[in-house]
């Protein structure tokens, strides 16, 4: 079985992912039947020979690569990615996943893709495509209700509204804010003074200086945070989601500064027009080497993997993360 799953939604990305690996097995799947690779290092031999390993002790085996999709985007858009010569190669996937033992679970994840990638083209017959847009107007309101109904609660149409006001179409803050919102009214209906009262961005700025401390690397100041946060009610996997993002686009202002790209064209790139805001990834970009960042965001996946999958209980995990990013 085959899965590609792409797009500027990462929150439903994740749930999607979550929602498959239970349908696998869940825990039972074991370490070994969870694989997670990357992408944009994986060969093709290399993910064949994975792919054809028979599951141990369980149904089914979890074979999860990211970003390789990215490699083979068109001309202008490909990030960093491999030759079209190169495409006639990995063409062959498809040969090699029709031919997987039916065990085999491959999940194809990405962000935002064009439909014109060639390698997407390619797989897409074959597998189940879910493209995640982030929703917008009643879709999103739409979102908010059936999230709401989810945890056996109701939301007062000026509160949908004012909730989609304050926070937009971010799934993450918005997923972690309707959690608290839903334990605070229990089984009654929320209303705009829970909004008022319970949404505040004082918050966030919390979340932004756990992200800062971690990035320079304050191990007691990230630390303290990260548990004020966990005990206010944030849920490690929203956390977990901004220091992935900080640490994202450290990379990549990383990789352009290193090719001496002028702060504008940077900041065009990575899609950062606040000076400001641009400012600061460049100098906290500086304090790292390319490798290092690099292998801090591998971890951050790890983490990633290792909370949606359960195989690490959140919190625990997070301590565990920090302490590496903080200490390295």
């Amino acid at each position: 079985m085959l899965y590609i799953l792409y797009g500027e939604d990462n929150f439903s990305i994740r749930e999607s992912l979550a929602k498959i690996k239970a349908d696998c097995g869940g825990t039972k799947l074991g370490e070994s039947n969870r694989i997670l690779l990357e992408g944009d290092k994986v060969s093709l031999n290399e993910l064949v020979s994975i792919c054809n390993t028979m599951s141990f002790l369980s149904p089914k085996r979890m074979v999860i690569v990211d970003g390789l999709l990215a490699r083979f985007e068109p001309k202008g858009k490909r990030r960093g990615g491999d030759q079209p010569s190169q495409l006639k190669d990995w063409s062959a996937l498809a040969g090699h996943v029709v031919n997987m033992p039916q065990t085999t679970v491959l999940v194809l994840v990405d962000g935002k893709l064009s439909r014109a990638n060639p390698l997407l083209k390619k797989l897409s017959p074959l597998a189940k495509v879910r493209e995640y847009m982030p929703p917008k107007g009643t879709e999103l309101q739409n979102w908010i209700r059936a999230r709401v109904a989810g945890n056996k609660c109701k939301i007062s149409p000026p509160a949908l509204r004012l909730l989609t006001d304050l926070i937009g179409s971010n799934l993450w803050i918005l997923s972690n804010e309707i959690d608290k919102l839903c334990v605070h009214a229990g089984e009654g209906r929320i209303e705009e003074a829970d909004i008022n009262s319970l949404v505040s961005y004082a918050r966030e700025s919390n979340v932004f200086e756990m992200v800062d401390a971690i990035v320079q690397r304050r191990l007691a100041v990230a630390c303290r945070l990260i548990h004020q946060l966990l005990d206010e009610g944030s849920a490690p996997p929203y956390l977990l989601y901004m220091m992935t993002r900080q640490f994202r686009l450290l990379v990549q202002a990383r990789r352009l500064m290193a090719q001496g790209l002028p702060s504008s064209a940077i900041g065009a790139k990575i899609g950062e027009t606040r000076d400001w805001i641009l400012e600061k990834v460049l100098r906290q970009a500086r304090g790292y080497s390319l490798e290092r960042l690099e292998e801090s965001y591998r971890r951050l996946l790890q983490t990633d993997l290792s909370i949606k999958t359960g195989t690490v209980d959140g919190a625990v995990a997070l301590d565990l993360l920090i302490t590496d990013l903080c200490g390295r």
